[in-house]
């Protein structure tokens, strides 16, 4: 089954109200607004796109090392997803998705990384989780999604909701802002100019992992 049949499959049982969430029409409707909302400001088609030059970063790991995209870029082309955080089902469902395809990027000798605004502790359980051979990246303050454009702040109505359920960003991500990325992949080749983007305004859709592929080949046949 392709990740976005997973993520439909469990868009509608989740929007159905069934366990564990159990989720009123209310709060979906909500969800939908902010959505709806979210794609009409136009705000990913100002992020990076193809051709752009990806901005730097220098980011630690969950066990305090630090991972910088020259290094990375150094070795080969790297494949960026950036993410909500542990606490969103469609992006843990992703990440799972990642590291499933995760052996055909390492033919293309590409890095796969992941970003997130949430704190080393969440990231920690994010890897343990999803079983995940790859690194989860602390963005503090969210400011390397800024510089990708990605970085957003909820609107007032959805921040009252996700503290009516428990969902306390400022915790997640030590930072009060009520601030989050929108989901987006991206492959960067290595003299740093994006080939490959895809950000996504609506957190129930995510692109296949199989789609960098042909990106990792081409990026391979330039180079050879």
């Amino acid at each position: 089954m392709s990740l976005q049949a997973k993520l439909d499959a469990f868009k509608a049982d989740f929007e159905a109200g069934k366990p564990p969430y159990n989720v009123p029409p209310a709060v979906i409707e909500i969800m939908h607004r902010a959505t709806a909302e979210l794609v009409a400001s136009g705000a990913a088609q100002r992020a990076k796109k193809a051709g752009d030059v990806a901005p730097a970063f220098s980011l630690r790991d969950p066990d305090g090392n630090i991972v910088n995209s020259a290094g990375l870029l150094k070795r080969g082309p790297l494949v960026l997803s950036f993410y909500r955080g542990v606490w969103c089902p469609y992006c843990n469902m992703e990440l799972q998705a990642l590291e499933a395809a995760k052996p055909e990027f390492d033919k293309y000798g590409a890095s796969l990384v992941a970003i997130s605004p949430q704190t080393a502790p969440n990231s920690r359980k994010s890897v343990r989780q999803n079983k995940l051979s790859f690194p989860i990246l602390s963005d503090v303050k969210g400011q390397i999604g800024d510089a990708f454009g990605l970085r957003f702040h909820l609107p007032d109505y959805l921040v009252e909701l996700y503290k009516q359920l428990k969902n306390d960003l400022p915790t997640f991500n030590d930072d009060p802002s009520w601030t989050l990325p929108m989901p987006a992949r991206y492959v960067i080749g290595q003299d740093g100019v994006i080939l490959y983007s895809e950000v996504n305004p609506d957190y129930t859709r995510r692109p296949e992992p199989e789609d960098m592929i042909a990106v990792l080949q081409q990026a391979a046949a330039v180079k050879a």
